[in-house]
């Protein structure tokens, strides 16, 4: 089954962009509710995923070395400086559900790129678990 109909698109979801400000993505981060979300570049490509976890490691890893997180290093690190590539991986749009699965076991949410690795938007977990529950029912 194609995963088209799962997907909710960018417009409907929070992300960050990677050159956005620390403080910028804090605040989105906050808006959003949630504890990650997805990161894309100037030309919408997926980069990863920044989570709560990312920003406090960032922050803790200047407190370790004497830093203060002052407003000046809040508005020149970048979120491209914090997440790390490659723990979220993206899924294409002809992902099977049953591959999309194995990927919601370790994430909250699937992000979803084209062929040109553009990030299109979203898979959560709920639906993926919904679309396996309803599988199940009607067998």
């Amino acid at each position: 089954m194609n995963i088209a109909p799962f997907i909710q698109p960018k417009a409907e979801v929070f992300y960050l962009r990677d050159n956005m400000t620390l403080r910028k993505g804090l605040m989105t981060l906050r808006a959003s509710g949630y504890t990650a979300i997805p990161v894309i570049d100037k030309e919408d490509r997926y980069v990863g995923v920044a989570s709560e976890g990312d920003f406090l490691w960032s922050i803790i890893g200047h407190v370790e070395y004497q830093e203060e997180m002052e407003q000046d290093k809040i508005e020149s690190h970048r979120i491209r400086d914090i997440i790390r590539s490659g723990k979220f991986k993206p899924a294409r749009i002809d992902t099977n559900m049953e591959q999309l699965l194995e990927q919601a076991k370790r994430q909250n949410f699937v992000p979803v790129v084209d062929d040109r690795n553009v990030f299109i938007g979203i898979v959560t977990r709920r639906d993926i678990i919904s679309y396996f529950v309803d599988k199940t029912v009607k067998s």
